[in-house]
């Protein structure tokens, strides 16, 4: 199998959604294999470690887990149909859901 230059990247500026493109392109056919709720479960087991990593103060581990949550996010998402960057930007996009200010202003 051939490896496609498109997939592999080391551009720092990657979006998220070309991060999420990436993701999928990587491992989709072995996620959707794998099915929604098994693919759940690896991405709470990530949070899981993610918390660890804190708990320990680890900013070696809370590097590598934090990738692993947003890979295992960015694989809920593509499964849902959901872009990432998109449904962040509608949120967070102007701020603070509640208050649009940058920094929050909420009480």
């Amino acid at each position: 199998m051939t490896k496609s230059p498109m997939i592999r990247s080391n551009n720092p500026g990657m979006t998220l959604s070309e991060f999420q493109d990436l993701i999928q392109k990587t491992y989709h056919r072995r996620d959707k294999k794998r099915g929604f709720d098994k693919n759940f479960l690896w991405f709470t087991e990530e949070v899981g470690e993610l918390a660890e990593g804190v708990r320990k103060r680890s900013k070696k581990e809370i590097t590598e887990e934090a990738a692993d949550v947003l890979a295992w996010l960015a694989t809920i998402c593509s499964l849902s149909g959901v872009d990432l960057q998109k449904a962040a930007l509608a949120k967070y996009g102007k701020g603070c859901p509640r208050c649009s200010a940058i920094p929050c202003a909420c009480p």
